[in-house]
């Protein structure tokens, strides 16, 4: 795909940015570089190839999912500063 100067030029308005009219030509010939690639790249047969979700064929060690700590909610509700019915009370933020 060829893009000229009036194609970058909309490129650039969409993207907010500020192109000087001397580098116009070589962001064409860039971004038509870069759409060139990735049509070869559509262009690849896929089908056989199963979606990866990381490139790396690696498995996690998991630690056991254990509680490791005895609930305290009824300490940690006693020294708040306000509670009520179980909730802690906030001041309002927003109007």
């Amino acid at each position: 795909m060829s893009l000229d100067s009036s194609d970058i030029d909309k490129i650039a308005h969409l993207a907010r940015l500020a192109i000087a009219p001397e580098q116009r030509a070589r962001y064409a010939t860039d971004l038509s570089n870069i759409l060139d690639l990735v049509a070869q790249m559509d262009a690849v047969d896929t089908s056989g190839v199963e979606p990866m979700a990381h490139p790396l064929h690696m498995v996690q060690r998991l630690r056991p999912d254990v509680a490791a700590e005895s609930n305290q909610r009824e300490h940690f509700q006693s020294i708040a500063p306000l509670t009520e019915g179980g909730l802690y009370l906030v001041p309002k933020v927003i109007d």
